[in-house]
């Protein structure tokens, strides 16, 4: 029984060295790391911060957002360590700043309306022409006689760059669309206007808000890693130059089995590191 109890205490103490492992890499460890860029990343780099800074409180970490576009301008001015991109960098941005990415999870891009609103399918020509603002009344679509509220995000937004490159075969939206800045802001709009129509992350579906199927493919985390939802695109990391110091401590963390955890948890499909 002795030894019973032994080899289930070893396995115990094992699984919790294990779990801790990726963060005994900071210990010793003192300085701000200062992280910004794509809305999409936030709730994974949030997660991942909070777990640092709890096993060491001499390492201060912030996160931000604003999207895509200001990730590579903050990174590449050197005002944030990492910038956050949900697209991948443009050749004209890595010479311009001498950049380097690491792209960590999978992510979809997902129309969505309001849960109340019964049109729930839509083909995607249908879906380029209600963005384009040929159609413009759900009633075209089946639904009730009532006008569109369309939204979009905003330039430089790595959401849109996917949604407009793999869902609009690289076409436009209206000007007259509403624009708001974040996922979370296209949540809210969704969820209180029952006309609505936009798109979030896979990650940011839920009850607020309904994921509509286009030419049959269900938005789902699990459809975009499989291939059979095809509106998906990779989230980055990006530094200056190659990542030194706390910098590389905490890329190398969001690899590790904890920050694939923080990444399956906020939605997302964890890549290794390349």
């Amino acid at each position: 029984m002795n030894r019973i109890f032994s080899a289930l205490a070893l396995v115990v103490l094992s699984a919790s060295l294990a779990v801790a492992a990726p963060l005994d890499t900071f210990k010793g460890q003192k300085g701000t790391l200062d992280i910004a860029g794509g809305t999409a990343h936030i709730p994974v780099m949030k997660k991942a911060a909070e777990a640092i800074m709890s096993a060491n409180p001499d390492i201060r970490i912030t996160v931000a957002g604003g999207g895509s576009g200001v990730g590579v301008q903050k990174v590449g001015e050197g005002l944030v360590q990492i910038g956050n991109t949900g697209r991948a960098l443009k050749e004209s941005e890595v010479t311009k700043y001498g950049l380097e990415t690491f792209p960590f999870a999978i992510d979809g891009v997902a129309v969505a309306v309001n849960p109340s609103n019964k049109v729930t399918a839509l083909t995607k020509a249908q879906v380029k022409d209600i963005f384009a603002g040929r159609i413009t009344n759900w009633k075209e679509l089946g639904g009730k006689d009532a006008s569109i509220s369309l939204y979009v995000r905003e330039d430089g937004s790595g959401t849109r760059e996917t949604f407009e490159e793999r869902a609009l075969d690289k076409g436009t939206s209206v000007q007259s669309a509403n624009v708001v800045n974040s996922n979370g802001a296209m949540k809210t709009a969704i969820a209180q206007d029952p006309n609505a129509i936009g798109y979030v992350g896979i990650g940011h579906l839920d009850s607020s808000i309904c994921g509509v199927t286009v030419d049959g493919m269900v938005p789902s985390q699990e459809n975009a890693a499989n291939g059979t939802y095809t509106i998906t695109r990779l989230l980055y990391m990006n530094t200056k130059g190659k990542p030194q110091g706390l910098t590389a401590l905490f890329i190398d963390y969001i690899y590790s089995a904890d920050g694939k955890g923080f990444i399956a948890s906020s939605g997302y499909i964890p890549l290794d590191k390349k």
